[in-house]
Order: C-alpha cells, then structure tokens, then sequence
C-alpha cells in the first residue's frame, strides 16, 4: 500500500482580510507588498509543486474528499458558532475570532480542510493506505469549540477524531502536535479526556502566550492525558530530537493508542517568521523517521499527518517533502539550500546542555 496524500485545489482558495503581517490594514500601518496574513496558499502549493517537479507525487495514492458534513463539525463545535460561521460566510465573509477572517465560502472551504483530515484518518484505518498526510488549508489546532483564533477556523484534527469514535474505528488516539505553536484548540477540546492522549511542542510563550505550560495536564478523567513540552526560543535540531527521545516516544509507548495523529506545522523552521526555534528540514525528516517507527511498533503502522502552520514559502515545502520521503519510504530526495545555512547556525553545547536540564525537569514530572 501507498502513503496517501490528501489535497484539493480549493483549499488554496481560502482568503483572508486586509492586514500586514499580523497588524490589520489602517491608521499608521501601511499595506504590505502582496498583503494579508502570514498564513497564505503558496507555502502549501510549492509544497505540492515541488514534489510533481522531484517525482514523489507519483508515489503516492493522491486524493481528494468530500467536506466534513455539519454532524461532523457539531461533534466538537458549538451550534452557535457553526451557524454564526455559515451565515458570515453566505455573506461574503468576515472575522469571529482573533486572526482568522475568512472570504465568501470561507466556511465551505473550512469544511473541506477538515473533510481531508477525516478521509486521511478513516482510510489509513480502515486500511486503504499505508499511512495518510492531508494537506489541510484553512489549519486547525487552535480553535476552540466556540471560538476561532490563530488562522483556525475549524478543527480539523479534532473533528477527524471524533467522527472515528462515532464510527467505531478506534479506542484510543494520540495527538502529536509539532506546530511551533501551541495546539490549544485540540488540548482544550479532548482535556477531560482519557481515550485521547494530546501532546503539544511549542516555543515557550510563542502563540498563545498564556496557554501550553507543562503544569497543564488535564482534569477529571483525563489528568495525566495532556502533556505541553514547552521549549526555549532558538532550542534547535537537538532540542526537538531530545524532547522527541525522551518526552514524545515514552509518552506514546505508555499509552499504546490505535493510531497516531501528527498535527505537522513547519513553523520551527529556522526561517520562519513567527518562530525563533531554529529547526530545519532534517529536523523534520528524524521526528518523522521516530513517530514512523512508533506507529510500527505500537498501532500497526497507522500514522496520519495533518498539515498545519509554516509561514517560509522558500522553506516549507523541502520540509514537508523530507517528511513525505519518510512517511511514503521513497528514495527521491529534493536538497534543501538552505540546509547548510540552517545547520551551522545551530546553538552551542551550553544552550544544548541548558535545553537538556529544562528536558529533564520535565521527565522528572511525567515519571519515566
């Protein structure tokens, strides 16, 4: 069986208002050249060219999907904020969160996006693919059943999760969330849960800045079910592949779920606007290579990627391919330029040594 890979044009049709980088459009703030947020369709798109011009696109089962349907979307979202939603988007658009404006057919566009990340998880499940990545535009982990923020509209993940339960596919389902942010969308939806294990690493106070602490672990039946790795601005390749080794991988083995979920942001690359994290392609390339071989050994190879953030258009795509190479098990290869850049400037042995004390003080706490 291939890797699937899950896409639609019409995701890159997803429009956002009138701001310059982060700072709507107005008063002192002057327009910007190409204009509009960070979160926009070329990261994904080159993503998507680069491997139809290298060959890998033709090693992998290429797909689309049917939107999430509304019984879909009511599984994790208020009905107020699904009608709110809709009616804003029959209109023409508008803005119900923080961040996250939207264009006509905004809504329809949303479903879509969770709709790949649905058919992505329900295929590797029932066995049609390998192993699945969804190329999901708008993203999702940040928003709450109520409320949209940080570019998410809709919780893909969480929406492709829940419909597994309802259809009986899983017990248990891990959430590995990479994102340079912290997925508090996801965290807050599944926090009481004990069939759904969450863990978020994210810069430390990055996005948003007063959620994603270590000391947040859950309630109820699900304390202990939600584990934050914060880490330091600029940790780097070392940072993530400690924190993976000693943190993620022990995590996951306690928990032995049916299927891993990967929330996969590029947005720790070393070139990212909203990050200082310092990642790179190969760091991208050895997490994928570990939770490869954790969905191996603990859930029958079933792993699904879920496209999140990554704002570098130069640089998200050779990320999203060294992760493809791996998931897919293909031998093509696209060369990183900025590969050479990105490693020398990796911190020293003190900051390694500084990130391994952080690392394990919170090992400490989980117990292993």
């Amino acid at each position: 069986m291939a890797t699937g890979f899950f896409w639609d044009e019409r995701c890159f049709w997803h429009s956002g208002g009138n701001y310059s980088f982060l700072v709507p459009v107005g008063g002192l703030v002057q327009p910007s050249v190409g204009g509009g947020l960070p979160e926009n369709p070329e990261t994904k798109r080159r993503l998507k060219n680069l491997m139809e011009v290298t060959g890998l696109w033709r090693a992998l089962d290429t797909r689309t999907a049917a939107p999430a349907t509304e019984g879909d979307l009511l599984r994790v979202h208020t009905p107020d904020y699904v009608d709110a939603f809709r009616a804003a988007s029959a209109e023409g658009g508008g803005e119900l969160g923080l961040r996250t404006p939207f264009g006509p057919d905004g809504y329809d566009i949303a479903c879509l996006s969770a709709g790949l990340a649905k058919a992505a998880l329900f295929a590797t499940l029932q066995g049609e693919v390998e192993n699945a990545y969804a190329l999901s535009r708008p993203p999702g982990h940040h928003c709450l059943p109520d409320f949209p923020n940080g570019f998410c509209l809709l919780n893909n993940i969480a929406i492709a999760v829940e419909a597994a339960f309802d259809a009986q596919l899983v017990e248990r389902v891990a959430v590995v969330d990479w994102d340079v942010h912290h997925g508090n969308g996801t965290e807050a939806i599944f926090y009481d849960r004990n069939d759904v294990l969450t863990i978020s690493l994210h810069q430390e106070r990055n996005y948003p800045m007063d959620t994603g602490g270590a000391e947040q672990r859950g309630t109820g039946a699900g304390e202990g079910f939600n584990i934050n790795i914060p880490l330091p601005p600029g940790g780097g390749h070392a940072c993530y592949l400690e924190a993976m080794e000693r943190l993620v991988l022990p995590s996951l083995a306690a928990f032995r779920p049916d299927v891993i979920v990967i929330a996969c942001g590029f947005d720790a690359s070393a070139v990212d606007p909203l990050s200082r994290m310092m990642a790179g392609s190969h760091t991208f390339r050895a997490m994928t290579e570990m939770v490869v071989e954790a969905a191996s050994d603990l859930c029958e190879g079933r792993l699904v990627m879920v496209h999140e953030g990554g704002y570098s258009e130069v640089h998200v795509p050779f990320c999203g391919h060294a992760v493809l190479e791996v998931l897919s098990g293909c031998d093509i290869r696209a060369a990183d330029p900025l590969a050479a850049r990105i490693e020398g400037q990796q911190p020293g042995p003190r900051f390694q040594r500084y990130c391994s004390v952080l690392i394990a003080e919170m090992e400490e706490a989980l117990g292993y």
